[in-house]
């Protein structure tokens, strides 16, 4: 068939590869792509907001199935789009319905449905520029740190954590003030969990599921997990202490719980559920949804799916995931990934890019970048590119995606030089 993948990311690059190994896959396209994708398929300039273009480009071009990789279309409606329009009804898309996809639209509803279904997250209260008031006292009964998360999407920016009341009085202020726009019009309060975050995955038809990989991002810009939040400068697959008794507290308390509660609602989902986790003592309590693959997760997750996703992906759009079962490569995958000096405040686009010279067992996915008229590789935004090595232990799988890392160069270029190193010291530990 033929097979039209949305987004421009890493996350995208990493699916692309596993699409096009597929034998169910004749002829995919990129919208819009980046250099890494055009390897792998063909990039076409189409804006996901604009679905009647993206409908035109699907009907011209025979395309039976869509894969959504951002928040963004699926938020906006683009499956209930697919879905109300007779000529296109046949077309799977991977990804949830506007309704499904409320789970990471909003944070107050997501909270919602966790407290609805019984699923463990930290207590909470939603508040606006008319509960103003309200808000301080509630983080006045708060201990620190103070969590501050924007209601709506603000593009992996707007949750901050505060230890000091002030500071988190005048970001109250400043977010139900317009500081992330539309997105934190209403802001959700929580209390802080301390532990130790990670992801895990879910591929769901709205009845049945399957359990991917678990994974752990790193998401601020220094070493040592300092400075500001970026969308991500690396991740591990498997996170080391998600073991078989962990996991299984995951599925029963969490995964089960969240599909059965989208089934009793009557909520269609056809996508991925990504979890976003706190390990408290040994206990799994949700942070948030997202209502599709993580970015830099997927770098590491992806490499390590044996089976043929576009299979996978057929399930998932006919409801009938309980009739195939998950491959998945017991390795370790690290990923490193090399950001635009700057980043993620101003930074420069257009730098040259040396790639060096491929390793084994290291793929090179590309998150930000092109080429011009002349076929050089360029830098085109703040995360460039990102290496992912597979190796039968973590130390191994860092060395290999860092020595691959350091061979791929442009002016500016940064990387955190401490991926991964926070579960060495738990293996060792």
């Amino acid at each position: 068939m033929n097979i039209l993948l949305i987004g421009s990311g890493g996350r995208e690059h990493a699916i692309a590869v596993k699409i096009a190994q597929s034998s169910r896959c004749e002829k995919l396209y990129i919208a819009p792509g980046n250099a890494g994708t055009a390897a792998v398929g063909q990039n076409v300039a189409l804006d996901s907001s604009d679905f009647e273009a993206v409908a035109r480009f699907v009907l011209d071009h025979r395309i039976e199935m869509v894969v959504v990789g951002p928040e963004a279309p699926l938020v906006a409606g683009i499956a209930d789009y697919f879905a109300g329009q007779s000529s296109l009804s046949h077309v799977m898309v991977i990804g949830p319905a506007r309704h499904g996809a409320m789970l990471e639209g909003s944070k107050d509803y997501a909270k919602a449905f966790m407290t609805r279904h019984k699923i463990p997250t930290a207590q909470y209260r939603t508040f606006t520029a008319e509960t103003l008031a309200e808000g301080e006292r509630f983080l006045e009964s708060l201990q620190p740190p103070y969590v501050l998360k924007a209601d709506g999407l603000a593009a992996g920016k707007g949750v901050l954590i505060e230890s000091d009341l002030a500071t988190a009085k005048a970001d109250l202020h400043e977010m139900l003030g317009g500081k992330f726009g539309q997105a934190s019009a209403s802001v959700v309060i929580e209390e802080y969990l301390s532990g130790i975050e990670l992801s895990v995955f879910v591929l769901t038809d709205g009845q049945h599921y399957l359990l991917l990989p678990s994974a752990k991002d790193y998401k601020r810009i220094g070493e040592g997990d300092t400075g500001l939040n970026t969308g991500g400068m690396g991740s591990i697959s498997p996170v080391p202490f998600a073991d078989k008794e962990f996991m299984k507290k995951v599925e029963d308390r969490i995964v089960k719980p969240t599909v059965r509660g989208l089934r009793e609602e009557k909520i269609p989902y056809h996508g991925f559920i990504f979890v976003g986790l706190m390990c408290c003592d040994g206990d799994p309590y949700v942070i948030e949804y997202n209502v599709r693959m993580g970015d830099p997760e997927t770098e590491s997750v992806f490499p390590r799916i044996k089976s043929d996703v576009v299979e996978l992906f057929e399930h998932c759009a006919h409801g009938t995931l309980d009739q195939c079962s998950l491959s998945i490569d017991s390795r370790t995958a690290a990923c490193v990934m090399m950001v635009a000096g700057g980043y993620p405040g101003n930074y420069e686009k257009g730098k040259p890019i040396d790639l060096g010279t491929d390793a084994p067992d290291v793929q090179v996915f590309h998150c930000g970048t092109k080429t011009d008229a002349d076929g050089r590789l360029l830098t085109n935004g703040g995360r460039v590119i990102c290496t992912t090595a597979l190796a039968t232990s973590l130390p191994e799988a860092l060395l290999k995606s860092y020595n691959r890392a350091a061979d791929i160069n442009w002016d500016g270029k940064y990387n955190r030089r401490d991926i991964g190193q926070d579960l060495l010291k738990l293996l060792v530990g």
